[in-house]
């Protein structure tokens, strides 16, 4: 049986076609959104975890060698402590034997 389309038929169909590929649109936008957040957290995240370790093994050298390291390279070579520099820059700024290193990490 032949079923004629009218025009408010078409413009009905019409009309969902747009809302479905609005819906697709704002969906997809959400995502990225939340995809661009969870990375900012995650950075944040990895530079106090990298800053809370470079700290530890600072402390770490200071109770087994009486005083805190002269260097970065010194807590990498010794401690095992493993930093990605292609990612963070650390700055490790050695103040004196008896006073505890200033530690800054910042992402590239």
């Amino acid at each position: 049986m032949y079923h004629e389309v009218t025009y408010k038929e078409l413009a009905r169909r019409r009309n969902r076609r747009i809302v479905c590929a609005l819906l697709v649109v704002i969906v997809v936008i959400g995502l990225a959104f939340a995809l661009s957040v969870s990375r900012s957290v995650a950075r944040e995240q990895a530079t106090t975890s990298i800053r809370n370790a470079v700290v530890a093994a600072a402390v770490q050298c200071c109770a087994v060698e009486g005083s805190y390291p002269p260097s970065l390279a010194h807590l990498e070579e010794t401690y095992g402590l493993v930093i990605n520099h292609d990612d963070y820059v650390v700055n490790y700024e050695w103040l004196g034997d008896n006073v505890a290193p200033s530690v800054v990490v910042r992402p590239r």
